[in-house]
């Protein structure tokens, strides 16, 4: 137990000051360690691995925030939580990253060597990992270090060895051919992100080959003319008449003279071209697949360094381009090349050399995916599926997983999990197992290592201990409950997790899928180094802090949609963080020498007690419902309408009474419902803004070493109030209409005014003088005058509330031209909506099937918006006599 008033707060709320050493303090209480208690239900999330290729991103803070805020609010609702931390080896990144460093420094990979290599990298990778946590820290991320993994770490390598060495046994891996980017220049495959699109000036190459046993010719246009000395086919799209006689008829390839057939695939675009296009299966990446679908032959027609080969022919030793500029002037000697067309188009250049990448035929490792997959898309119908949220992103996976190709999972680089495979010096033979063989000199282990995926979609089993099935995490925290990621990996990623999953452990992986969108600049577009639109999370942590830069990410989207990057935003929920704590300090500075044991909800509470209890439960029950679905947008927008309006606005100003006057009793009622509603407040606000939260709550009276660990706020009858919500509503509507008309004549609150308030009954009038003291105090009225009847002043401005009417006499002050016009106004309102809800309860589909309760509801407000037409059409009949 604490008492809070050793230090009052800062007048100023400087994010820096509470921020800093914050972090160290819950990592030195240990309040993010998972398995100290585990008489609770455990609840698990595994961090999505950043690669340690970098700094985190703004994708990364909105990501990692999400997740913190789920886990901070199960922990509080008295779960043992465990959020795994670790990143990704991420092969091709970190590998290009630190080849990039080595060519500053004038070397190579091969320089090096592999061992020497592997040295750089890991080196490499302690400094960024490092980069990472310092940043997890500055976003304030609860996880548990004590359990952090790296997805190249002997356990994890461990996993990979197994799945490897099982699904080839089974004969789900297997070896082929495949289509890699391939660099002529330094004689090696090219991942993705080591092409660089640049546009080129190019042409278009168009040509007719001739139908064989006719005088038919069939026209193809390409720009990469040199590899038609490849062709095995030529492509129609079965539904295309122009060529539908013509499909399983032979071409006759120009200047190679073979032949070879006409197919039927949907690939091809009619619309595009002639409608005909030659097919390379050993150049093109889609022609590759188009061969695979036929059974068509792939040949290769260039060598490693760029030069034709000897399947091209006479041009066997050229370069690819020389051949290009050759092929093309025999082929119009030939008549068969009869246009040229200039054409603009993205051509991939070698980050490491500037070469032009060429797409090039490779043997590769293989994961057979059928099998896989309809074992996935089989636990999706049963009671253990995997529940996305949104809903829709199921039938996206499912799309994929019904049409999957199998995958290629070798590549070639050296960081990463090399293929636990081994070939024979002399007869060639391949062994696969977990350890290399007994007799290692008579065997040579494959070069190539594992797409990175391969070892991230064993990720949430992998990190608690499997293979080992007896590992105290993996028993107890898997499988785990929520996975929070971006909907652009659904395919890369989640969809992998869940078929090994389902493969290796017989369970989902995680129980839900929170899908989130990506973060876009002010107008939509893509953060991107190119535009030099990319916002960098710590830049705005700087500026503005991390609750703030939390709380925009958490409250400004809906699940599964796209965020839009606004600074005006960010420095919004600054404001609505200096309200908070303004709010606070002004709370804490009236509650000198109380203590937590000194709450006392049971004396004689004010209509604003229990309003502002009542308003509370609301929260409670709207913030929680809202965060369990995920909603944190919405649960946001009703945490933000409380703290802002229903306790900064009204009760902390209405707990003025009170607290500034000689009434001891009230004055301490008001002291422990304001704590208590403090108390709770911050508890709710919390797991989205963290800082701000722990460094109020330990300054309030509290119970409990810190608000990570105090339990989530619940609902409590008891303190909840219909009637006073009702009066409440009532009073401000009241307040608000006074408030509202002294700014229409220009007349200040300073000023006294005369009040009349006409109640509509009896009930109603003694409710509101037992409600005078707060009417006197916001209203400023010189004479307040409430009852159910008198005689309605003149030359008064007036309004109506629910159950009251309220003359304002301004003489003097008032033009009655403008007056009627403004009640004018307000009976279009009126009689708009009495309109509407007259025209809903009209419907008789909407009688008969909405519940009774909506229903009741909406014949309620026909009564009240019936009720206010009929006066304020009175009082324009009034002032126009």
């Amino acid at each position: 137990m604490s008492e809070q008033n050793e230090h009052v707060l800062p007048p100023k709320y400087n994010p820096t000051d509470v921020e800093n050493g914050r972090y160290q303090f819950w990592l030195d209480g240990e309040f993010f360690k998972a398995g100290k208690d585990q008489s609770k239900p455990p609840f698990t999330v595994v961090i999505p691995p950043p690669n340690v290729t970098g700094r985190l991103h703004l994708g990364h803070a909105w990501d990692t925030a999400m997740q913190d805020t789920i886990t901070r609010m199960k922990r509080m609702q008295g779960y043992d939580v465990l959020w795994l931390p670790g990143m990704d080896h991420a092969g091709i990144a970190t590998q290009a990253k630190v080849e990039a460093k080595l060519r500053e420094q004038g070397k190579s990979r091969y320089d090096l060597g592999r061992e020497k290599f592997l040295e750089t990298a890991w080196e490499w990778k302690e400094e960024y990992a490092q980069f990472i946590r310092d940043q997890w820290e500055k976003i304030g991320l609860g996880v548990d270090y004590s359990r952090e993994r790296f997805t190249l770490d002997q356990g994890l390598s461990d996993a990979v060895k197994e799945v490897f060495v099982k699904l080839y046994e089974e004969g789900l891996i297997y070896r082929g051919e495949y289509i890699i980017n391939w660099d002529p220049a330094t004689k090696t495959a090219l991942s993705d992100i080591e092409v660089i699109y640049e546009e080129v000036q190019g042409h278009f190459y168009h040509m007719r080959y001739p139908i064989k046993d006719s005088d038919e010719t069939i026209e193809i246009a390409t720009t990469r003319p040199e590899t038609m000395l490849g062709d095995t086919a030529v492509a129609v799209h079965p539904k295309d008449d122009r060529y539908s006689h013509l499909i399983g008829k032979k071409v006759i390839l120009p200047i190679v003279g073979r032949e070879i057939e006409i197919v039927a695939d949907d690939y091809v675009d009619m619309e595009f071209g002639s409608g005909a296009v030659k097919i390379t299966p050993a150049h093109d990446p889609n022609d590759f697949e188009i061969g695979n679908r036929h059974n068509l032959d792939r040949v290769l027609v260039m060598h490693e360094d760029g030069t034709m080969n000897a399947n091209a022919g006479k041009y066997e030793g050229m370069d690819r381009f020389e051949c290009r500029k050759q092929i093309v002037r025999d082929l119009q000697d030939m008549d068969v090349l009869f246009k040229i067309e200039d054409h603009v188009h993205q051509v991939g250049h070698s980050e490491r050399s500037g070469a032009v990448v060429e797409p090039y035929l490779s043997t590769q490792w293989f994961v057979h995916m059928q099998p896989l997959a309809d074992g996935a898309l089989d636990m999706q119908q049963g009671e253990d599926k995997v529940d996305f949220f949104p809903a829709r992103f199921e039938r996206t996976y499912q799309n994929w997983m019904d049409n999957i190709r199998d995958w290629c999972i070798s590549r070639q680089l050296w960081w990463g999990h090399q293929i636990p495979a081994w070939y024979h010096k002399e007869t060639g033979e391949v062994y696969v197992a977990k350890e290399p063989p007994a007799d290692i000199e008579n065997w040579k282990q494959d070069e190539d290592v594992l797409d990175t995926w391969f070892s991230s979609a064993l990720w949430p089993f992998s990190t608690m201990g499997w293979p080992n099935e007896e590992a105290e995490d993996f028993k107890r925290y898997f499988p785990t409950d929520v996975l929070v990621t971006g909907y652009d990996i659904i395919f890369f990623w989640v969809a992998r997790m869940i078929f090994q999953s389902n493969k290796f452990t017989g369970e989902r992986p995680f129980k839900d899928v929170l899908l989130h969108g990506l973060i876009r600049d002010s107008e939509g577009r893509k953060m991107s180094k190119s535009l030099g639109n990319g916002v960098d999370p710590m830049d705005v942590i700087d500026q503005y802090g991390a609750d703030s830069l939390r709380y925009f990410l958490l409250t400004g989207s809906t699940p599964g949609q796209d965020l839009r990057f606004y600074w005006e935003k960010v420095e919004s929920t600054w404001n609505f963080a200096n309200k908070v704590w303004n709010a606070s300090r002004f709370s804490l500075m009236n509650m000198e020498g109380f203590t937590y044991d000194d709450i006392d909800l049971t004396g004689e509470l004010s209509l604003a007690d229990k309003w502002i209890l009542t308003r509370l439960n609301e929260a409670i029950e709207h913030v929680t419902e809202n965060s369990d679905k995920y909603e944190f947008g919405e649960a946001g927008r009703h945490l933000y309408n409380f703290i802002w309006d229903d306790l900064c606005d009204w009760y902390i100003e209405m707990a003025k009474i009170p607290l500034y006057g000689d009434d001891e009793v009230a004055k301490r009622t008001t002291q422990s419902v304001l704590a208590y509603v403090l108390d709770q407040t911050m508890r709710m606000l919390h797991p989205f803004m963290p800082f701000i939260t722990e460094e109020i709550w330990q300054k309030l009276p509290h119970e409990g070493p810190s608000i990570t660990v105090a339990s989530w706020p619940q609902v409590r009858k008891d303190l909840h109030d219909h009637q006073a919500a009702t009066e409440m509503k009532r009073l401000v509507s009241i307040i608000k209409s006074v408030r509202n008309i002294r700014a229409e004549v220009d007349t200040p609150m300073s000023k006294q005014i005369k009040l009349f308030i006409k109640a509509e009954n009896e009930a109603i009038a003694d409710e509101l003088q037992s409600e005078r003291s707060y009417i006197e105090r916001f209203c400023n009225p010189g004479e307040l005058i409430i009852d159910t009847s008198f005689e309605v002043p003149e030359k008064a401005m007036s309004a109506v509330v629910t159950g009251a009417e309220l003359f304002l006499p301004l003489e003097g002050l008032i033009d009655f031209d403008k007056e009627i016009a403004r009640l004018n106004k307000e009976l279009e309102k009126w009689t708009k909506e009495v309109e509407r809800v007259q025209k809903k309860l009209g419907n008789a589909k909407f009688v008969e099937k909405a519940p009774e309760a909506v229903v009741n509801e909406e014949k309620a407000k026909e009564k009240d918006y019936l009720e206010k037409q009929a006066k304020v059409k009175a009082r324009i009949e009034e002032l126009q006599q």
